[in-house]
């Protein structure tokens, strides 16, 4: 049997699996499964260049931005979500 390499964008189809996604990336806490998270959403949207095209970002500053190292400031952060229909939103968070 051939093993096929798991790609995480290719299970990455509808806004709603995007949505779901990258509201888990933000719950495990760590700026770095985020910034994974929003590199595979890149990828399934069509490859990071078009993502950064579309959010009037140079490719290879938003390949930086988004590497597990990256430190985007919040205007870049919400430049991409924009890029992706996509909003933040503040919530409380749970009572342990």
């Amino acid at each position: 049997m051939k093993s096929v390499a798991f790609k995480t964008s290719d299970y990455l189809k509808t806004q709603k699996d995007i949505v779901a996604y990258l509201n888990a990336a933000l719950e495990d806490g760590d700026t770095a499964v985020l910034l994974e998270a929003l590199h595979n959403v890149a990828q399934a949207r069509g490859g990071v260049g078009a993502l950064a095209k579309a959010a009037g970002v140079s490719r290879e500053s938003l390949y930086r931005t988004l590497s597990r190292r990256g430190n985007p400031k919040i205007e870049t952060l919400m430049e991409l979500l924009r890029a992706l229909d996509l909003k933040l939103t503040i919530g409380r968070h749970k009572a342990a």
